[in-house]
């Protein structure tokens, strides 16, 4: 299994975080999920042990791909989620927290459950090649989310500026560490706002319901201020810029990740195959997203100063390349920030604020040695 190191644990208390974030001590004992792990303590009743079943493909109808012109999105009166920039059903759930949750993207995941259905969605690295999601839930919510994984060190980084509460299946004690320090609040395996499914292996197999982690947060008197604006949220009213409806990320060698543009949104294709999500009940569907963001950054390598394995990481506070895609287009401009404290803020090449379109982003923090190339359709 490849994993980076991330043993499960069982739940927290406000008292625990306060004591971690004074002292810098881990607490947090997780369940060995890979070679690279610790052997761990485990403090609650374990989970039952999975039923093994033979994994069948995932087989979508073919999608339609066309060509068509930008389309613009028009921001109408009222809130709008700072999320996504898209006008807000229920006032209500914006004045809430956001819970980030760590998803699985290994080959033994996938199809994934209930990503479709948050706000937004970050893509980083982790080990042996591969990426993970944190997908982001503000005034979405839903009742089967998975599989659930473990934390890595650029995590904090990106969730600090937010305010928001992250779960997580583990992760190895330097990492919790950090995340801690950086004032992030993590929720881990407790019962019933998680469960473990019958139908996959460990540790594939750990899913969520949001509502219930949000119980779980205010009971233990997490914070539940609402987040600042992802982004510069404004539709692109200047001229038409470079078409691109095909987006291909090399992620690493072996592991590319295309977005093609329908003309009302990217569907996603993984190594070349669509990469499906899969409701609790209903028929897969393929990963769709309105808008592509890419903050390009250095990738390096987080150690522990003490016991603990290495894994990727990426530098998020600085400047760099950034790419934004909407509506068949893109816009190419740069990312930077001063502190973890902060959003990223986008620029165009003449300095001024690079908006992004209002619409569901799916925001890739991309290694800056790897490349990012995109076509029109003909």
């Amino acid at each position: 299994m490849i994993d980076g190191g991330a043993p499960a644990f069982d739940g927290y208390t406000a008292a625990v975080f306060r004591r971690l974030a004074l002292t810098a001590t881990a607490l947090f004992l997780i369940t060995a999920c890979s070679s690279l792990e610790s052997t761990p303590t485990v403090l609650a009743a374990p989970s039952p042990s999975p039923t093994v079943v033979e994994t069948s493909t995932t087989t979508l109808p073919p999608a339609t791909t066309t060509s068509t012109s930008t389309t613009t999105t028009t921001v109408p009166k009222g809130p709008v989620s700072p999320l996504d920039g898209l006008p807000v059903e229920d006032p209500t759930l914006v004045d809430r927290r956001v819970l980030a949750v760590k998803i699985d993207n290994h080959w033994d995941a996938r199809p994934q459950s209930g990503i479709q259905e948050a706000d937004a969605v970050y893509e980083l690295l982790v080990e042996a090649g591969l990426t993970r999601f944190i997908a982001l839930f503000h005034q979405s919510d839903t009742a089967y989310l998975g599989p659930m994984r473990s934390g890595r060190p650029t995590d904090p980084t990106l969730l600090k500026p937010l305010g928001a509460t992250f779960a997580i299946s583990g992760a190895q004690d330097w990492v919790i560490n950090r995340i801690v320090s950086a004032g992030v609040s993590i929720i881990g395996e407790v019962r019933p706002a998680t469960h473990r499914i019958s139908s996959r292996y460990a540790p594939h197999n750990l899913y969520v319901d949001t509502a219930a982690l949000r119980e779980y947060a205010d009971e233990h008197g997490y914070a539940d201020d609402p987040p600042p604006d992802l982004f510069a949220w404004d539709p692109w009213t200047d001229e038409p810029g470079e078409d691109a409806t095909s987006i291909t990320f090399d992620w690493s060698p072996g592991f590319e990740v295309r977005w093609d543009w329908t003309g009302e949104h990217y569907l996603r294709y993984t190594g070349g195959d669509p990469h499906a999500w899969m409701p609790q009940d209903g028929d897969p569907e393929q990963i769709s997203t309105d808008t592509l963001v890419v903050i390009f950054a250095r990738r390096y390598t987080a150690s522990p100063s003490g016991a603990g394995s290495s894994v990727p990481a990426m530098e998020t506070v600085g400047t760099g390349r950034a790419l934004v895609f909407s509506g068949g287009e893109v816009r190419e401009g740069t990312w930077s920030r001063d502190s973890i404290e902060v959003p990223f803020e986008l620029a165009n090449p003449e300095g001024s604020v690079l908006t992004v379109p209002p619409g569901r982003p799916w925001i890739s923090v991309f290694p800056d040695g790897r490349s990012v190339t995109w076509q029109a359709d003909e």
